[in-house]
């Protein structure tokens, strides 16, 4: 008998097969009603996850930025014009009677200056990670104005600490203002406002080594931030010799308020999105009811009953 003349074996339906993914046990995988391997009706539309949209820059309209910059600019000059005479009467008083303690209120000034602009770069960099500034502003711009923030703080923490050689209340020394906790005045809280001076330098170096340090190291790094406005709060309130003015209780509660809310929306923020992300179902996997389907249990060119997915097993 030829070989041409040998009848073609019948194969088993559990032989193996090479089916398109490699050799399948169970034979190549039926194709269904939709033209899709594994009996997958390309008819019915398949679920996909509900992503959040990132918010896309627009900017402020031109009438809304007008109007921003004429009330800060009649804010500031409101604030200049009420106060600036007292305050240069009284400065002309201080150095005409006692330009001793004049030192103490320039360290006073630049304390209070240092740390408000370090709770703005705080809060700038909460709002960047929250992306509720994408919407108005680039966020490359507000990454360099986060940045430039951190540098202004770092300047003006610096100038309160040098400023102290010139105070004749306490004598400072060079290694008074440099050591921690070797302070003449209050060494405990003028201690914890040194470490954070040194925070400080370290965080705001890191804007310029991220790219060697990497984008996970530097987020970790970051975190330092929320420990130094903690212990510049402390520090403040504890060492300063204003913390009982009505005045200085505001400038440490406001901004504090402010860091607590959007550190607070931002973990439930990211909290919601992890358990989002875990619930999500798959785009692969089957509507809740359906019944998977082997191979066997339908030949392949009948049609699937309603709640039937037909999958590899």
């Amino acid at each position: 008998m030829l070989p041409s003349d040998r009848p073609t074996p019948t194969p088993s339906p559990l032989s193996r097969r090479e089916g398109p993914l490699g050799p399948s046990p169970l034979g190549p995988r039926p194709i269904g009603p939709g033209g899709l391997p594994g009996g997958v009706d390309a008819s019915r539309p398949t679920p996909r996850p509900a992503t959040r949209q990132a918010p896309t820059y627009k900017g402020l309209p031109r009438p809304i930025k007008f109007i921003g910059w004429v009330g800060l600019l009649v804010a500031v000059g409101i604030v200049l014009g009420a106060t600036a005479p007292t305050g240069l009467r009284r400065i002309g008083a201080v150095i005409a009677l006692q330009p001793e303690i004049l030192g103490w209120y320039s360290v006073r000034a630049l304390g209070f200056m240092a740390y408000l602009v370090l709770a703005s770069s705080v809060l700038y960099g909460l709002l960047l990670s929250t992306k509720l500034l994408d919407a108005i502003a680039h966020r490359p711009v507000s990454f360099a104005l986060h940045k430039d923030l951190a540098i202004v703080a770092l300047v003006l923490a610096g100038l309160h600490m040098g400023l102290l050689l010139a105070d004749r209340s306490f004598p400072f020394t060079p290694r008074a203002i440099l050591v921690p906790f070797a302070s003449p005045y209050a060494p405990t809280w003028v201690g914890i406002g040194q470490i954070v001076f040194y925070s400080m330098v370290v965080v705001t170096a890191s804007f310029y080594v991220r790219r060697r340090i990497g984008q996970r190291a530097w987020r970790i790094l970051h975190y330092v931030t929320f420990l130094s406005f903690i212990g510049a709060t402390a520090h403040g309130i504890a060492s300063g010799s204003d913390s009982g003015a009505a005045w200085a209780f505001w400038i440490y509660l406001v901004p504090t308020a402010g860091i607590v809310f959007l550190l607070t929306y931002r973990i439930v923020v990211s909290v919601g999105s992890r358990i989002f992300r875990r619930g999500a179902v798959p785009a692969t996997a089957p509507l809740p009811g359906m019944r998977i389907l082997g191979p066997l249990d339908r030949p392949s060119g009948q049609p699937l009953g309603h709640g039937e997915f037909r999958g590899r097993l």
